[in-house]
């Protein structure tokens, strides 16, 4: 086939070399329509067979495409190139063979010949298009007189018909129409009768309607006419006519047909070029095709190596790294290439094995720092030298109480105002010491001590980040100082109460010794006094006694019993002492069975209740409010809530963590033990208390303002660890004075 192809590709450039000598004259035979017509076969015959071989090299081009063996595409290409090499020269050929026939054929199309006939339609146009200006000027100029005759016309027919004619006849008209669009003819002059003039058509009213004149050119007459809009009458149009010179009209009319004939004189040409043309386009793709030819047997040869050396870069790229490729010194450049390629491969697979190796160190690292961040219960967040936030483990998020989507790549001091100012001071500072301070988070009502602790990262580069650490010392703040208080109320209680009996007894006996021999009129002022140092040391001892309360909480005793019994009887208990007040409660249907010390979960919250009554009483009474108090409990698993919201004065924002702590109060008379012991008392049943700001209600019932004060508690204590501090003497009554 290749041997076939060779021979073919010989005898189609012998037979397209000698037709080339003939077209061009220079051989016996004369280059006429017979001879062009049996060359055109001839070149035919050769580009058919050549066309079937290059089919048959495409096909198997295309298969190896489909099969996606490499360098398919690279031999396609190499193939175009050729074909366009070879088609160049091809289509410069058939160009000069063009020009040269056209310059051969008869004088009569020559250069001089078009431009006379050209120039004698040129001039014929610029005489009708100087006319038709002079038309369009007298147009104009006698529509702005007739709108200035309006009222002449409204009123005076005949002497408007008088100045019409006058117009017309001035600026030497051939005739003059005032019409309608529809073709009605209002009033006329026509200065020569014989002639016949030609209405406009309906189109130049609509191209007229703009105020903008329209020229009509000379059809089967010689008139050449114009239509414009009145402006100073209701849809009335001018039209005027002038007629030309017969001759010239009849001259430019020659002068159009005369181009015609030329034209088509010039077409007949394409008849006479058409043999040759194709004898010429036989030619280039004979050239071409032979081109094509020889460019599949040199791609060949080229692409047999390249498509070995791509087919082991695939391997590659899958991550065959122990591929090699053939060479064939025969080759040249490109077995060096392959060479060059196996010398690669070899330094890949030593480099991915050290990257291997590096990577699963870094993964195993990276999981060991995820599992330390994630397991820490302080907060940590990782900042860049900008301040903007890279990293934050779950326990930040829980204390920040945000997501971590609203604090990656933010600027910390903009989502954490806490922390503003300490991580600016880190970021002004050159050096690398750590920095430590204390602030308060405030979330949602919630008021938490932070230890915030920066660092800088260990690097060598003038760019690092730094790491937050954020630990929240909010319970132990609070236990040491209830821890400090209760043994400052120990050490109270016990200096105070030591000379309370004697101070009694003493007063009582000086009423049995004294009270006989003083008269009766000091006798009254005598007994007040006892009586009244009798009462304050009575008001003393029960002091004293919620000191000690506070200090040694009896151990509580815990049972199984429903929490709905004992959130009914403190409601109800202080429903009755303030009447006043509408204390409900929104309770679950079924029974709450609770392992908890009821004595001390209703005293409690009776504590609680208490306090909100106080915060109602509190409200002005021109408020215009029913004061209102909601005692809701919920279930959330293993959880148990108590919720207390009232419409009171509510709680201040600023320290109002620190009602909790002993000696807090903002009450005149208050000892700031109640929500103390409150707390105490949650904590031990494994919850606690939250101070909250009370939910958005109707205005009616004081929905503006308010407190909600939340307890928390485990549905089964047995699992909690036990206390093994001192137990204590259970205290006769526990303090409510609240806040």
């Amino acid at each position: 086939m290749r041997r076939i192809g060779l021979v073919l590709v010989i005898v189609s450039l012998i037979s397209i070399t000698l037709t080339f000598f003939v077209l061009m004259g220079v051989t016996p035979i004369a280059p006429d329509g017979p001879v062009a017509q049996v060359a055109m076969v001839i070149n035919g015959v050769l580009v058919a067979i050549l066309l079937l071989l290059i089919g048959l090299e495409f096909a198997a081009l295309l298969q190896a495409r489909r099969r996606g063996r490499a360098a398919a595409r690279l031999h396609g290409r190499i193939v175009t190139l050729f074909s366009v090499v070879a088609a160049v020269p091809a289509v410069l050929v058939a160009i000069l063979a063009t020009i040269t026939l056209d310059r051969g054929l008869d004088r009569w199309f020559e250069d001089r010949t078009r431009l006379i006939i050209d120039n004698a339609l040129t001039v014929a146009q610029a005489y009708l298009q100087e006319h038709a200006r002079v038309l369009r000027g007298d147009l104009i100029a006698m529509a702005n007189d007739i709108d200035r005759a309006k009222a002449v016309y409204d009123f005076e027919p005949t002497r408007f018909d008088s100045f019409f004619q006058t117009q017309t006849t001035l600026r030497a008209l051939g005739g003059a129409y005032l019409m309608k669009p529809d073709g009605t003819v209002i009033t006329r002059v026509v200065v020569n009768p014989d002639v016949e003039v030609i209405l406009p058509p309906v189109e130049a009213f609509g191209q007229a309607a703009a105020g903008e004149p329209v020229l009509i050119a000379p059809g089967v007459s010689n008139l050449v006419g114009g239509v414009m809009k009145l402006s100073a009458y209701d849809d009335m149009y001018l039209y005027v006519t002038r007629a030309m010179d017969k001759r010239v009209v009849d001259y430019m009319r020659l002068a159009e047909d005369g181009a015609s004939q030329y034209g088509r004189m010039e077409q007949s040409r394409f008849g006479v070029q058409v043999a040759f043309a194709l004898v010429y386009t036989g030619v280039t793709l004979v050239l071409l095709l032979s081109s094509i030819w020889i460019g599949f047997g040199f791609a060949n040869q080229l692409v047999s190596p390249i498509r070995r050396l791509i087919g082991a870069a695939d391997q590659v790229s899958k991550g065959n790294l122990y591929v090699q490729v053939e060479t064939d010194k025969s080759a040249g450049d490109l077995a060096n290439l392959g060479t060059t390629f196996n010398n690669m491969t070899a330094q890949l697979r030593g480099q991915r094995d050290a990257l291997l190796a590096a990577n699963d160190q870094i993964d195993r690292r990276r999981r060991f720092t995820e599992a330390v961040l994630s397991g820490v219960t302080a907060g940590v967040i990782g900042i860049d030298d900008t301040g903007r936030i890279t990293l934050v483990n779950r326990s930040a998020l829980s204390l920040l109480d945000v997501s971590e989507s609203a604090l990656l790549d933010e600027p910390v001091g903009r989502v954490v105002p806490e922390l503003a100012s300490v991580v600016e001071d880190v970021l002004a500072r050159a050096d690398d010491r750590m920095a430590e301070t204390q602030v308060s988070l405030h979330r949602h009502g919630r008021e938490r001590s932070v230890n915030v602790r920066v660092t800088s990262e260990q690097s060598t580069r003038s760019e690092h980040g730094f790491v937050i650490t954020l630990d929240d010392i909010t319970d132990l703040v609070t236990a040491q100082r209830t821890s400090a208080w209760a043994d400052v109320a120990r050490r109270i209680a016990h200096e105070i109460k030591n000379p309370l009996t004697p101070i009694q007894l003493s007063a009582e006996r000086i009423r049995r010794r004294y009270g006989k021999t003083i008269v009766d009129d000091d006798r009254t002022v005598f007994d007040q006094c006892i009586d009244t140092i009798i009462r304050q040391v009575g008001d003393i001892g029960r002091m004293v006694d919620e000191f000690s309360s506070f200090a040694r909480m009896p151990k509580p005793t815990m049972s199984t019993s429903d929490l709905r019994t004992t959130v009914r009887e403190a409601a109800f208990l202080q429903s009755v002492a303030n009447p006043d007040i509408s204390i409900r409660t929104d309770l679950p249907e079924t029974a709450v069975k609770v392992r908890f010390d009821q004595r001390l979960v209703g005293q409690a919250l009776t504590n609680v209740i208490k306090n909100a009554t106080e915060s109602v009483l509190a409200v002005p009474a021109d408020s215009g409010s029913k004061g209102r108090i909601d005692v809701t409990v919920h279930q959330d698993g293993e959880r148990i809530a108590i919720e207390v919201v009232d419409n009171g004065i509510g709680l201040p924002v600023e320290n109002r963590q620190r009602l909790l702590e002993p000696y807090m109060t903002t009450r005149e008379k208050g000892t700031g033990l109640g929500l103390a012991i409150v707390k105490k008392i949650m904590e031990e049943h494994g919850g606690g208390i939250e101070l909250l700001d009370a939910p958005v209600r109707d205005e009616s019932v004081g929905g503006g303002r308010g407190a909600m004060v939340r307890l928390t508690m485990v549905r089964n204590t047995a699992d909690l660890p036990s206390d093994t501090g001192e137990a204590s003497v259970t205290p006769e009554t526990v303090a409510t004075d609240g806040v």
